[in-house]
């Protein structure tokens, strides 16, 4: 007797979905569907609105208040503000450069006066070791 191979079953891949990123509405949107929620009149519009745009009750709460304060008329964006440079900033960060820079200067030119105080006193030691020797 001759056994036939086994069929294995297919395996079905795993998927594995992106991470979930966290769903941002425009303003322009938000006043949108507010509008579309005032519109509403008979009873269950509402709900049928929230579920064709698959958002939550709870947006349109947050949404309303946000609305009120009058977060939704201005395109304010977030995180911290943003100072312009003040001119008196500029002038400061200019003369520590400058500062910097000169002090470079004088700490090269304090070398070559050392440096040529050594030359000076290296031609003079052979001037004096010469007519000590000429004598």
């Amino acid at each position: 007797m001759v056994a036939a191979p086994k069929q294995r079953p297919a395996v079905v891949p795993t998927e594995v979905s992106p991470k979930a990123t966290r769903r941002t509405y425009t303003a322009e949107y938000k006043r949108k569907i507010l509008a579309e929620v005032d519109a509403c009149t008979k009873p269950g519009e509402i709900g049928a609105l929230v579920r064709r745009e698959g958002i939550y009750s709870s947006h349109l709460v947050d949404w309303r208040r946000a609305r009120d304060r009058g977060d939704l008329e201005s395109t304010k964006k977030r995180g911290p503000k943003v100072r312009p440079p003040d001119e008196r900033d500029r002038t400061i960060a200019d003369l520590e450069r400058e500062l910097r820079r000169q002090k470079a200067r004088a700490d090269r030119a304090e070398a070559l006066v050392e440096l040529q105080k050594k030359v000076a006193e290296l031609i003079n030691l052979a001037n004096t070791e010469q007519n000590e020797m000429s004598r």
